[in-house]
């Protein structure tokens, strides 16, 4: 068992920062490849970025890419995706997951742990 909190989510204005933070316990942390995704009432749940275990391979949504950067550091067990040039359109509950997988996935179903959330809201 993988068990993931997310933090660091919260107000801001467009334009803004936020640095979401996410904290494993349980198994071996850099067995984990990591990602990030988001979901907003009435949508589908969206992949906004991804990490391998050693942290060596990233993959980003193209909604995101350059605006966003996910990374880890394996000695704390911690994820993280800073987030710049925040939009009112990001504003989504952000979750992260841990994957089992040798590859980075993007897709939700090759998750196999998921954190409860962290609410990020952009006002205009």
């Amino acid at each position: 068992q993988v068990q993931l909190v997310e933090s660091g989510g919260g107000l801001v204005q467009a334009g803004g920062s936020l640095r979401l933070s996410c904290a494993a316990s349980g198994r071996t942390f850099s067995n984990y490849a990591m990602g990030w995704f988001r979901r907003t009432p009435g949508k589908e749940r969206e992949f906004v970025a991804a990490i391998s275990g050693s942290g060596g391979s990233t993959h980003y949504a193209d909604s995101v890419q350059g605006r966003v950067t996910i990374s880890r550091d394996n000695a704390k067990n911690t994820v993280y995706l800073q987030m710049n040039m925040l939009k009112p359109e990001d504003t989504a509950v952000y979750y992260c997951a841990a994957s089992n997988l040798r590859v980075v996935p993007t897709l939700g179903r090759w998750y196999n742990y998921w954190g409860q959330g962290t609410q990020v809201t952009v006002s205009s």
